[in-house]
């Protein structure tokens, strides 16, 4: 069995003790009495029983007085692993404990740090997007009703512009709303079989004419022959090409394309990519491409238009899935975002 810290000291304590006054008693009985072996051994247990107890029940009390003040200055900082441990008064344990403790506290606050930053440049963001469409809608608004809306070569155009704005305000309002639902759990996905190979070309369909504008080419890696069922929620898997598709268009250079592809993964998996032969991205900005308002060329994409959260939007509605999303790019080549699906079982 392991001894207890504090009874290896008593222990090692009550021996020096004896060994100590066992001598000097010898010495005394030697010098003025006859020497009895028996009395001598009779003292040394009895030395030796009384030091363990007086030292033992000291070192405890010792020890246990001043832990405890170190438990309770620990308990005010709210740790639920103090609370619930019973204190000990073995050294080694307790600095293991506060050591853990401590570390626990570091990650804890540098956690809290990153927080309150990425809020602040939340908070700094949804104020710009928003403040961008209000301040245009605001100066059409003040100069029509300083007296251009009796002009009608500048009311009707001026009216179309603050309704545009007003448009953007209601894309970010609901891309908020929806991003927010997918946060918190509260937006319900009607999972069922659909053909991913259909739902791939409603979408090109839906985006023919923004590609055209740019020249870009919406295809297909190869000619699928037949359906490829899938089972997700069709409605915000098709939300998820569609922003993936649009970023490709909105980086993508002139005369590009952007192509579809749907592999085989594993058994039950396919995967979807999404290429194409843009601008690309650069590898620090990867890490962060999906967090809400993070754009990688601040000024370039604002002129684009879109709320920000498109990406953000697009991780949520995969994990949502309990899928993986994934994206891989190179700097004057290209991007691929890709995301995994569970296969239906009447897939061909």
């Amino acid at each position: 069995m392991k001894l207890k810290k504090t009874y290896k000291f008593a222990l090692k304590t009550s021996f020096l003790i004896t060994v100590f006054l066992t001598l000097l008693m010898s010495v005394f009985l030697y010098v003025f009495y006859a020497l009895n072996v028996g009395q001598i051994l009779l003292f040394a247990f009895a030395t030796f029983s009384v030091s363990f107890v007086i030292t033992q029940f000291r070192v405890e009390k010792f020890i246990y007085k001043r832990i405890n003040k170190i438990y309770k200055d620990l308990t005010l900082l709210e740790s639920v692993s103090f609370r619930k441990n019973s204190i000990t008064t073995d050294m080694a344990t307790l600095t293991q404990q506060i050591d853990q403790f401590a570390k626990n506290k570091k990650i804890e606050i540098e956690t809290l740090t990153v927080r309150e930053e990425y809020r602040k440049e939340f908070m700094g963001n949804v104020s710009h997007e928003l403040k961008t469409p209000l301040f245009t809608v605001q100066g059409y608004l003040e100069t029509l009703l300083d007296g251009a809306i009796n002009d009608p070569n500048v009311s009707g155009k001026y009216l179309e512009r603050a309704n545009k704005g007003v448009e953007r305000l209601i894309y970010i309002v609901k891309d908020l709303d929806m991003i927010t639902k997918l946060e918190v759990g509260d937006l319900s996905l009607d999972v069922a079989p659909f053909d991913i190979i259909q739902l791939v070309q409603s979408v090109f369909e839906l985006l023919e004419m923004k590609a055209a504008k740019k020249k870009i080419t919406l295809t297909f890696d190869m000619h699928y022959k037949h359906p490829i069922m899938v089972v997700g929620d069709a409605e915000r898997i098709q939300q998820v090409l569609t922003n993936l598709i649009v970023n490709s268009i909105k980086y993508g250079r002139e005369k590009g394309t952007t192509e579809v592809s749907i592999e085989k993964l594993i058994k039950n998996k396919v995967i979807v990519r999404v290429t194409d032969n843009g601008e690309g991205i650069e590898k620090k900005n990867i890490p962060r491409l999906f967090e809400r308002f993070y754009r990688v060329d601040k000024s370039g994409s604002r002129k684009e238009g879109g709320s920000g959260l498109g990406l953000a939007i697009v991780k949520h509605i995969v994990e949502a899935h309990e899928e993986k999303i994934y994206v891989e790019s190179e700097i004057n080549i290209g991007s691929e975002f890709s995301f995994t699906l569970e296969k239906a079982k009447t897939s061909v």
